[in-house]
């Protein structure tokens, strides 16, 4: 609504084109400026191209071709494929020249909220006293500036001045403090000097909601990572324990942490055992069993046990810390909305004047002419967007879903593409045995899974993992067994008693000389439903196999079709599985379609080559393998139950919990936002432009105008900050 549409990025498009010449236009070459050689060199080296000659100020290339070698299409292909090669360095530049061009105003919303109710408060009281006094006159030119209300006005309204002639003297243009200084300025001349107050009054009524807002925002997300602990139990060199403030904690100091108490430091357990809470951090629901060896992070809890940590990151090194960091810079990075309601704002501000300008020399009346100064759309427009965005931050703050910029939110309400990884995303990240088929009748379930948890015990690989958890479970005793040998790309085997159990794939069993034809027909049928196919066998006897597989969550299909009922219409699943898994999930998850074993690298490269055909792509992943891709995604989405500082650190978007449904409650959150924000812009341009009409032909008199331009300001910022009261439970 607020955009002109731009072709793609990397898209590339002939300007004109003669017989053995072309002139192709590429918006992304405006950003390649250190490349232009590299890219020169590239294209000449083209087998039809003669010469290039690449133009980054225009973001165009000039190619000439010997027209018998090569059709103008052939051409065009070319200059793609080596254009598109810095489709990575493009984005970025993108990026950061889309912060550089940010219109920086005075943020009056990050004063402390105590200083703005000691503002409202001095400027109530003078005017209750103003009121109150008998016998008000109008003094002479002079006089008007040394009145009671007119001091106030003047010395409160001190930061407002000094910014405004700011951005007059350094800037070169007037901005709304320059404007809010003129009136203000022009109040008292006029012997209005409670109009002053009243502007100054209100305007601070509406920073001091903007403030507020912020304000939970922050601390909405300070609850949600914060360490919370001040004193720590730190072990001397004599194993005696001494409580210290947690500042005064360094690198390699030993920290114990007993049962209910946070880990504050990240580092790892070099003594002890402690089931810890990671739920604030990783999302994972049951507590994680941390032994000698196993890292721990700040903010964690102790659920039971207790635990020595070796510190190997304190104080604002910690993932925590480095997240709250990220976030309170991330303040800085506006929505395009939020730049483009700086930018309207800003360039309405002359127009103010010439309005001023226009009505005196038309009525000859400085009341008339004062009320163009003092009804403006700067206040309103820029404060509403503000509010409404920070207020939807601390929203899904509250509800456990780190949002690291407003820009963000803009993009994902506007998100068409949503790419999904597989393993710990769609998935749990955590195989479980779903069947198991025994050889023969004779042959107990039971013997199946002992031999084969013979055979994994000492193995760490998730497939393994799922079998020894299925035995513990189920109360059995893993019988004894020697060394376990393992034969690459096919199993493992050890010796039981007198004979040799192997667990691994088909062609294991075929090389060891055991016959697989018995279960051949359900293995086969296991395979078709996505399980990995595990064969087990004792002596030459095949004793069954079992089919592994990592379950899908539980609501993912139901978070997909609500985001396509909000306009997701293409939905892709991106995975390093092979291609079998890969087309069984998708399948069962309705997805659009599917790019099976890829790299991380690849991930990436799939994501910018949807954006270039103009998509807006969100991606969710769990922030390990999908790094890349997060971070080049429009919008990069991380949730589950992987590596704290990689995963938080790599997406936009962190969603804490593992559930699937906060996924659409995050994008019918940023879709509400931005609804609020055109209601705003609206409501700001009509009320304002209606005052300007009724005061420039003098039905609205100077008071009433500060008070209609005020109170549509505090209207909108009202309007804005239900965004506070927005339930992403019920909204699932």
């Amino acid at each position: 609504m607020f955009q002109i549409k731009q072709p793609p990025l990397m898209s590339c498009r002939v300007r004109h084109s003669l017989p053995g010449r072309m002139r192709v236009d590429c918006r992304g070459l405006k950003y390649l400026n250190g490349h232009r050689g590299d890219i020169k060199e590239q294209l000449e080296g083209c087998a039809a191209i003669g010469s290039a000659a690449v133009t980054v100020v225009t973001g165009n290339v000039l190619v000439t071709y010997n027209p018998e070698q090569a059709v103008p299409e052939d051409v065009l292909d070319q200059i793609n494929n080596v254009v598109g090669a810095w489709s990575l360095d493009a984005y970025k530049g993108e990026r950061e020249a889309a912060q550089s061009r940010l219109l920086e105003e005075r943020r009056l919303q990050e004063e402390p909220i105590s200083e703005t109710l000691q503002r409202i408060g001095v400027t109530l009281a003078t005017l209750a006293f103003t009121w109150l006094s008998p016998g008000r006159s109008k003094p002479g030119l002079v006089g008007r500036f040394l009145n009671m209300p007119a001091l106030t006005a003047l010395t409160l309204s001190g930061p407002i001045m000094k910014n405004g002639v700011k951005s007059l003297t350094h800037q070169g243009r007037p901005n709304a403090d320059t404007l809010s200084s003129s009136a203000i300025v022009a109040s008292i001349l006029a012997g209005q000097s409670v109009s002053a107050l009243t502007i100054i009054l209100l305007a601070d009524i509406a920073e001091l909601l903007t403030a507020y807002t912020m304000e939970r925002t922050r601390k909405a997300i300070r609850n949600m990572l914060s360490v919370g602990e001040e004193h720590v139990w730190r072990l001397r060199e004599d194993s005696t324990e001494e409580r210290v403030e947690i500042g005064s904690l360094a690198a390699g100091d030993r920290v114990i942490v007993h049962t209910g108490e946070k880990v504050s430091v990240d580092g790892k357990v070099v003594q002890g055992e402690a089931a810890v809470d990671q739920s604030s951090i990783t999302g994972e629901f049951m507590p994680a069993q941390k032994a000698k060896g196993d890292d721990v992070f700040a903010g964690t809890v102790v659920k039971s046990g207790q635990i020595i940590a070796l510190a190997e990151r304190v104080g604002d090194k910690t993932a925590v810390a480095r997240i709250i960091s990220m976030v309170e810079e991330a303040a800085h990075r506006k929505a395009a909305v939020q730049n483009t309601a700086d930018r309207f704002s800003a360039q309405f501000i002359p127009v103010n004047f010439a309005l001023a300008f226009l009505v005196y020399l038309l009525t000859g009346k400085a009341s008339r002419a004062l009320n163009m100064l003092i009804i403006d759309y700067s206040c309103g427009v820029r404060l509403s967007t503000a509010t409404a965005l920070s207020a939807a931050i601390c929203t899904a703050a509250r509800n456990g879903v780190l949002i690291k910029g407003s820009n963000y939110l803009e993009q994902l309400s506007e998100a068409e593409t949503v790419v999904f990884d597989k393993t710990g995303t769609l998935t749990e990240g955590r195989p479980v045995v779903q069947t198991a088929v025994c050889a023969a009748d004779e042959i107990a379930e039971k013997d199946l899974f002992l031999a084969a948890a013979a055979a994994e015990e000492t193995s760490t690989h998730p497939m393994a993992i799922a079998i020894l958890d299925r035995v513990r479970r189920s109360g059995w005793t893993i019988p004894k067994h020697t060394d376990n040998e393992t034969h690459t790309a096919m199993g493992v085997s050890t010796r039981v008693g007198r004979a040799v159990v192997r667990v691994g794939s088909q062609r294991f069993m075929k090389e060891s000389g055991i016959d697989p034809t018995p279960v051949l027909d359900r293995a086969h049928r296991i395979a078709r439903k996505g399980e990995n196919v595990i064969y087990v066998s004792r002596g030459k006897k095949l004793l069954g196999v079992l089919g592994v597989q990592d379950v899908l969550r539980d609501d993912m299909k139901k978070s997909l079709n609500r985001m396509r009922h909000l306009g997701v219409d293409d939905v892709i699943l991106l995975t390093g599985d092979v291609e079998q898994h890969a087309e069984i999930v998708a399948a069962r998850m309705a997805m659009d379609r599917y790019h099976a074993e890829v790299l991380p690298d690849e991930k990436a490269e799939t994501v910018l080559r949807l954006q270039s055909k103009g998509a807006r792509v969100v991606m969710v992943g769990d922030g390990i393998n999908d790094a890349p891709a997060l971070a080049y995604a429009d919008v990069g989405i991380s949730m589950g139950t992987t590596r704290t500082d990689i995963a938080m650190e790599a997406a936009d978007i962190t969603i804490t919990g593992d559930d699937p449904l906060m996924i659409p409650s995050v994008v019918r959150l940023a879709q509400k936002t931005m609804g609020i924000v055109r209601q705003n812009f609206a409501t700001a341009i009509t009320v304002n432009t209606l005052g300007i009409m009724l005061a420039s032909i003098g039905v609205l008199p100077v008071f009433w105008g500060a008070v209609l331009h005020n109170a549509s300001t505090v209207a909108v910022v009202i309007n804005s900050s239900r965004l506070l009261m927005h339930d992403m439970e019920q909204s699932r």
